[in-house]
């Protein structure tokens, strides 16, 4: 780890005048911590922003909810609200990591954690990520975490958030805070694709600050919700696969409108609106979550050890909408199925 500077502001103005070339941000520090003990992350000022006062989580003006950037994951999951008008996030959240840190872990921070690629952490390793330019060691290496759609031939890194694929399915949006004013970026334009500049993980400036996430009414699907999360071990893991699954069910059962998002497979959450719109009117049926799952996963392909994937995700977004269409409660006390099931294992 190289010296760095350290600076506590009282306030987000304070926080704004302190940040500078050579800055990064820290809060719960989970993830920027070890990126400086790998020398991944070599940040000449660390400025704290444990002292602002971003951390409430509050109804917004429209019904929805407004999530502090700096409430902790655990307090954001177990919030009485969250619960019981997202339970989708809270299930996701409590997939993610593990107790400790997620009692550590903010929210602004969970969005721009980065990717857990072995290479990307080795800096003898070639990473266009870590170095652009420098070539991407995963393409022909050990590739069994990483991307099946969205990939680049710069970069075939995943993004690792279980709290972010929620998020995109329940349409967030993300306001953020400079010395040039305040702005709101819809959750789907905030992560970017690889492309040719896979060191840019998100659509932020460096001087940018997460304020809060707001999340829209969203009443139509408590009812219906599962989060899917399929990994090798049952907890401290990253998804190979996720998926975050709402419906609204009207009194017959059939589709009023759908939310699908993945997560474990791209560089970014992944949905597709068309694969949403093709539920709408139809039965929730296994026969119909197939099809949308087609939809969902065009253009996808392994890259080597990840082939699994492919039929994996597939079976993965049938059971988290058949989960949901039996109901919230049906699952509330236990949002990760075993990652063992037979119908997921790997090679069928």
């Amino acid at each position: 780890m190289t010296p760095f500077t350290y600076v506590e502001p009282g306030s987000v103005d304070e926080a704004l005048a302190a940040f500078g070339e050579g800055t990064r941000w820290i809060a719960g520090g989970t993830n920027l911590i070890d990126l400086m003990k790998e020398n991944v992350e070599r940040p000449r000022r660390l400025v704290d922003l444990n002292r602002l006062a971003l951390d409430r989580i509050e109804p917004s003006r429209d019904g929805g909810l407004m999530l502090g950037a700096l409430a902790r994951n655990a307090a954001t999951a177990y919030d009485a609200t969250v619960r019981r008008r997202y339970p989708l996030l809270s299930a996701a959240l409590l997939a993610g990591a593990s107790p400790q840190i997620r009692n550590m872990a903010t929210n602004g921070g969970n969005l721009l954690q980065r990717t857990r690629c072995v290479y990307f952490y080795d800096t003898a390793a070639p990473c266009n990520k870590r170095e652009p330019g420098a070539g991407c060691s995963a393409t022909g290496g050990l590739t069994r975490q990483h991307a099946i759609l969205g990939a680049s031939e710069a970069c075939i890194a995943t993004h690792p958030s279980d709290m972010c694929v929620a998020l995109a399915a329940l349409e967030a949006v993300v306001h953020v805070q400079s010395h040039t004013g305040a702005r709101a970026i819809l959750f789907a334009d905030f992560h970017r694709l690889p492309g040719e500049h896979p060191e840019q993980d998100n659509t932020l400036a460096p001087e940018e600050l997460i304020t809060h996430i707001e999340l829209p009414p969203a009443a139509q699907y408590e009812v219906h919700s599962a989060y899917l999360k399929v990994r090798d071990r049952a907890s401290y893991a990253f998804a190979l696969v996720s998926v975050a699954a709402a419906l609204d069910l009207d009194t017959q059962g059939r589709i009023r409108s759908a939310r699908v998002a993945l997560g474990g497979v791209a560089h970014k959450p992944w949905r597709v609106p068309e694969a949403e719109a093709l539920l709408a009117g139809k039965a929730a049926s296994a026969e119909n979550f197939a099809e949308a799952a087609e939809v969902l996963l065009q253009g996808a392909r392994s890259q080597g050890d990840n082939a699994f994937k492919l039929i994996m995700a597939r079976r993965a977004i049938v059971r988290a909408l058949e989960t949901a269409a039996a109901g919230t409660a049906a699952h509330a006390e236990d949002p990760n199925d075993s990652p063992g099931r037979p119908d997921l294992k790997e090679h069928p």
